[in-house]
């Protein structure tokens, strides 16, 4: 699939690091470096523009690294960009560790992926088909 791309950052377009990786990797793209405090959040600016077609999102993801190690995360996971968007790329990034965190330039903040979904349309209906699990959730299935 071919998306159109503007790159407006002094960095490399997004790639694949691997043959089989589903995301790739988002860089912050600021003029100067931004400290994150415990549980701060801010917008971080790509330099980033696409068109997608029709019928598809880019998901906007944390990477596992940053959020492991750093305790940095993406605090709307997945952040969705729809294909009529043509704003800047920009991520959503919060602290959630106890320890201040610096953004440098060019750093590896966030991954995208790009996804097919499917557009629904509503029926309206009286009652809904009756299964094993009928209403039970937020640990109904159990833990094991």
């Amino acid at each position: 699939m071919t998306i159109k791309l503007i790159n407006k950052s002094h960095h490399p377009a997004p790639h694949y690091e691997t043959q089989a990786s589903a995301g790739m990797d988002l860089r912050a793209n600021i003029e100067t470096p931004v400290i994150l405090k415990p549980l701060e959040r801010t917008i971080v600016k790509t330099g980033l523009f696409i068109e997608l077609p029709i019928g598809y999102e880019a998901q906007v993801r944390p990477r596992s690294g940053l959020a492991a190690k750093k305790g940095i995360t993406v605090l709307n996971a997945p952040g969705t960009i729809d294909a009529d968007y043509r704003g800047e790329i920009g991520v959503i990034l919060v602290n959630l560790s106890n320890d201040d965190f610096t953004i440098e330039d060019g750093e590896r903040i966030a991954q995208l992926v790009i996804a097919k979904h499917e557009r629904a349309e509503w029926q309206l209906v009286e009652a809904l088909s009756e299964t094993e699990r009928g209403a039970g959730g937020f640990g109904s299935t159990g833990t094991k």
